[in-house]
């Protein structure tokens, strides 16, 4: 390294996860350095640079530390087995000690004395147990590819998969020989051929199971539904709290169906005839399960997607947080599972195209419900559907998302947001035009939406989100 590199790297604006500046001036313990090399290497590598001010503006004020790097390195390698190497720099106003760190091996997490460091700005500080899992599993196959039974016959994985659901769901003839049945599942990756027989992947429990339970690593994967009295977790309703035991594929139709006979429902009479009205539409409860089930964290484990009915609300609960924004639920798709996301699209269960937001919209809009809530916990994403409520009841923030969304769903379908639109989702009167009006500008106010030109006449005032 020469005097005009370690020049390149005090021109850098900050210290970042690869560069770590320290003055040292007199000496630097061992042992701090130890768990910098630990950290650095945590984050792909890097360098720590001694003789130099760690706050801007840099300079050079040199160090007195290690004065035998070769044998510093040499600790470094016992203490952590990673190949440190050094650079001695003379620079006009004092020694500069480099040390390059390199990054870990792949699936391997450094520490030190049983601590797994990472920095954070000028700290050191534990790594979270997100981080740790996500380095561990790196040298794993991913969840979704990993056997959940193996040493089966063709009987075997007849037992324990819906085959006949599997060609009803794809509409094909059942074949006429065991061997080209699975054959099918083999080729969708649902089965593997091993030498000491077949064995059932993940994927393919999950989606074809008869019963999740059958397999150990996918029975906390199962949907859990509860039933409650009211609009609180006290009173479960009449001991409604099941598990459905069935693959994501072939109890799908009969899950959703079980769910929405839950949900809150009137009765009238028409023509002689008895007609009941669910609070909810059944598609929109269908397009909400089918992204938690797509969308949840497979690395989570002792938790799964659960379903709870409330008096005025539903929640669908999926482990993991979201990989997109809350406000891009509706214009954009990105599937945390994919292979799972195209089995099930292929199934009929989701469409995998970025629709399962604007349908729950499209359907909440028709049937006049409050807008979708969503809520991020620490390790989980809820999706609440909530019971119709008159626009008068709706709380401020409620009608300031209702209009977003509105415009999210108009936007998407190349469609313009104005007052008269507005009027249609809320189903306002054409001379109450007035009430519209404030609600687009509380959601102008609350900067969820955005006029296309602030400079036309309130008549012919158009909206985009905020986004767009």
């Amino acid at each position: 390294m020469t005097p005009q590199d370690l020049d390149a790297l005090l021109a850098l604006p900050e210290e970042n996860e690869h560069v770590e500046f320290k003055a040292a001036r007199n000496n630097f313990h061992f042992d701090k350095l130890v768990e910098y090399c630990a950290a650095l290497a945590n984050e792909g590598g890097g360098r720590i640079v001694l003789g130099v001010s760690d706050k801007p503006p840099r300079r050079v004020v040199g160090t007195q530390a290690f004065e035998l790097p070769a044998r510093t390195c040499g600790g470094l390698h016992e203490r952590l087995q990673i190949k440190v190497i050094w650079h001695e720099v003379a620079h006009p106003d004092g020694r500069v000690l480099v040390f390059v760190v390199p990054g870990r091996a792949r699936g391997q997490a450094l520490h030190v004395d049983g601590r797994y460091l990472m920095r954070a700005g000028d700290e050191l500080v534990p790594m979270s147990p997100d981080r740790l899992r996500e380095i561990f599993a790196e040298g794993e196959a991913d969840f979704i590819d990993q056997l959940a039974a193996t040493g089966l016959d063709e009987a075997g994985v007849v037992a324990l998969l819906d085959v006949q659901g599997y060609f009803d769901l794809r509409q094909r003839p059942l074949p006429s020989t065991r061997t080209e049945m699975i054959d099918a599942l083999v080729a969708r990756r649902f089965v593997a051929r091993q030498s000491d027989g077949l064995a059932i992947t993940n994927l393919g429990a999950l989606v074809l199971a008869k019963r999740l339970s059958d397999f150990d690593s996918l029975a906390r994967k199962r949907v859990r539904v509860i039933v409650y009295d009211g609009i609180t977790k006290l009173q479960v309703r009449d001991g409604k709290d099941w598990v459905d035991d069935t693959g994501y594929a072939v109890g799908f139709v009969k899950l959703v169906d079980r769910i929405h006979a839950e949900t809150p429902a009137s009765e009238e009479i028409h023509a002689a005839l008895r007609q009941t009205t669910h609070a909810y539409p059944k598609k929109a409860l269908r397009e909400v399960l089918g992204n938690a089930l797509v969308h949840q964290d497979m690395a989570e484990r002792g938790t799964g997607v659960v379903v709870e009915v409330y008096d005025d609300r539903v929640e669908i609960v999926n482990p993991g947080l979201p990989l997109l924004p809350v406000d891009r639920f509706i214009d954009e798709n990105q599937s945390r599972n994919e292979r799972l996301a195209d089995a099930l699209r292929q199934l009929g269960v989701c469409d995998e195209r970025g629709h399962g937001m604007d349908a729950v919209v499209t359907h909440i809009e028709a049937h006049q419900l409050p807008p979708y809530q969503c809520r991020l916990g620490s390790r989980h994403t809820t999706v609440v559907l909530s019971r119709y409520k008159g626009l008068n009841k709706l709380a401020p923030d409620e009608r300031v998302q209702a209009v977003y969304q509105h415009c999210c769903l108009r936007f998407v379908s190349n469609q313009i947001t104005n007052n008269e639109s507005i009027r249609e989702r809320f189903k306002i009167e054409k001379q109450n035009s007035a009430q519209a009006s404030r609600l687009l500008r509380e959601a102008l106010e609350a900067g969820r939406i955005k006029a296309v030109d602030s400079n036309v006449g309130t008549k012919l005032m158009r909206y985009v989100p905020y986004w767009a």
